[in-house]
């Protein structure tokens, strides 16, 4: 196949495809390097600010993977510091409450036990259905088995159930609000 043709038929050429190649090989290793570097919190879904951090990793790989800028050493260059300032803002976080306040969201009580708390999911934008498909995917099979459901500070929804009648340990709803 003729280089004219294999652009013709991918709008791309062999040289180009080879750059690709390296620039993911490298792009991959720069991530390897940097989580073994900063820890594996940096994939974590902890907080929105963790959230936020691996979107931004994803964007800089694939821009840095699929367009003629950034380079690579400037795609690398990037990541490094989107983990740095990733750890420094998770040193921060942990050492004043102000900058954990500014960062975080706080959770939210969606049910207190069987009871659905409806001011709760207008305010945060859950529906029923989506708690009734929540409920499910944690085999809850009564509304007498829910002890608490809260939204999690990283969207995601935990059911905390139990069959036999066991009271939910007050520590587990530190911090959530109840709207």
């Amino acid at each position: 196949m003729s280089e004219s043709t294999l652009y013709e038929w991918l709008g791309t050429s062999w040289q180009e495809i080879v750059l690709i190649a390296l620039s993911t090989l490298g792009v991959y290793l720069a991530v390897i390097v940097f989580t073994r570097l900063f820890g594996l919190r940096s994939f974590s879904k902890m907080s929105s600010f963790d959230f936020a951090a691996t979107v931004a990793v994803g964007s800089v790989m694939a821009s840095t993977l699929t367009t003629k800028g950034p380079s690579l050493a400037q795609g690398a260059a990037g990541l490094f510091f989107l983990y740095l300032f990733q750890q420094i803002l998770a040193s921060l976080r942990r050492r004043t409450s102000l900058v954990e306040k500014m960062v975080d969201n706080s959770p939210v009580l969606l049910m207190d036990g069987p009871e659905i708390l409806h001011d709760a999911l207008r305010s945060t934008g859950v529906t029923e259905d989506d708690l009734r498909g929540k409920l499910r995917e944690a085999n809850v099979i009564r509304m007498s088995q829910v002890l608490a459901v809260v939204l999690e500070t990283t969207g995601d929804i935990s059911v905390l159930h139990a069959d036999d009648g066991t009271e939910l340990e007050k520590c587990l709803l530190e911090g959530v609000r109840r709207l």
